[in-house]
């Protein structure tokens, strides 16, 4: 597959996010006029602290520190007090234009990732490896619901989203909301992001970047955490585990 163009996108996490204003690992097919980001931009520093371990990554994709640090935090977070305090209940608005609810969901685990469309090459990154990893599963997927959360609903909206799903798993269902419901569930799931704007002289106001954590998380059928995959976790390991939990 082509990689959308243009689009843009980063990486971390953070106990408090920022209130501002996420197959085999191919590219995805090009898109014409369906972003607005237009100069030059090189590479963004994001802050990512995931319960309670801070580390830094490139928006491109280059880490400043290992990554799989995340892992082992989570661990010992879920070691030290006995529940990874991630999820909760959200609503927001799927790219169908029908709201939907965490209950929405109940029964099914949830493969949960945060970015958006306008995402140079993490966010597509992470998507096509969980589009793989559903495809490995084959049935044992069926009870996997994948969810796609925007943390750019300015831009990215029902319509947007419903596009840019196309380019992933056909059963990857985009939500998106206001910025308040977007918050909410960013900081029930300890996703950092915040919105970078373009500081070049009559730059667009549309031509902005959020720096945002690059997780997967898989949720129970009962909406408690399950597990965490870093960014760097291929889709085979993700198949692997997932399968573990799902399917013992």
């Amino acid at each position: 597959m082509a990689e959308p163009e243009n689009k843009d996108q980063s990486n971390s996490d953070s106990e408090q996010p920022k209130p501002e204003l996420t197959k085999a690992d191919s590219a995805k097919p090009e898109k014409t006029n369906s972003s607005p980001l237009k100069g030059s931009r090189g590479w963004m520093l994001l802050a990512a602290v995931i319960v309670g371990a801070g580390l830094l990554v490139f928006a491109s994709g280059r880490h400043l520190s290992d990554v799989g640090k995340v892992s082992d935090a989570i661990v010992k977070a879920t070691q030290s007090t006995g529940v990874a305090s991630i999820g909760g209940p959200f609503q927001l608005t799927d790219h169908n234009a029908r709201r939907v609810t965490e209950k929405t969901f109940a029964g099914k685990y949830m493969l949960v990732y945060f970015g958006y469309t306008y995402c140079p090459d993490v966010c597509p990154t992470g998507l096509t490896k969980i589009s793989n990893a559903l495809d490995i599963l084959g049935p044992a997927a069926d009870e996997i619901a994948p969810i796609f959360i925007t943390i750019d609903p300015a831009r990215d909206t029902p319509e947007q989203l419903r596009e840019y799903a196309t380019y992933f798993h056909p059963r990857l269902l985009g939500l998106t909301g206001t910025m308040e419901e977007i918050s909410a569930v960013a900081g029930a799931y300890r996703v950092y992001f915040a919105k970078v704007d373009n500081k070049e002289p009559g730059a667009d106001p549309e031509d902005y970047t959020v720096d945002h954590s690059a997780i997967g998380y898989l949720m129970g059928p009962d909406g408690a955490f399950r597990q965490h995959f870093s960014h760097d976790t291929d889709a085979e390991t993700m198949a692997k585990r997932i399968k573990e939990i799902v399917a013992p």
